[in-house]
């Protein structure tokens, strides 16, 4: 059994890449965050507000893909567990979905501040 548990810095980064990695392969959402992710750097890079900005953005997307990725890693886990269709399983899966949604939300918060930050410059 491969786990990260006592082993070297080395090895358990390859398991958070080979993470990485699944999802983006697997994960239509996940893509989509990251492609997010490279425009919203782009757009740091070509209006270069001040670091506080750069922080705020960058710690509010890292949310986003972060909570992408538990919620792959949840999805993954109930199936397998319990592959059949069932109440608990659904609403264990809604609630990881919503987690996302929450981060989308205050992502979606702190663009629309930017760009006020943006228009007032």
């Amino acid at each position: 059994m491969d786990t990260s548990k006592n082993q070297s810095l080395f090895a358990r980064l390859r398991f958070a890449s080979a993470g990485v990695a699944h999802a983006v392969r697997a994960e239509r959402s996940v893509r989509f965050h990251l492609g997010a992710l490279c425009l919203v750097l782009i757009a740091l890079c070509v209006f270069r507000p001040e670091p506080l900005w750069w922080a705020v953005v960058i710690l509010t997307s890292a949310a986003v893909i972060s909570a992408e990725l538990f919620n792959t890693a949840l999805e993954h886990l109930a199936d397998h567990l319990h592959p059949e269709i069932h109440p608990s399983i659904r609403i264990v899966k809604d609630c990881a979905a919503a987690a996302v949604l929450v981060c989308s939300v205050a992502a979606v918060a702190v663009a629309v501040a930017f760009a006020i930050h943006l228009i007032r410059r």
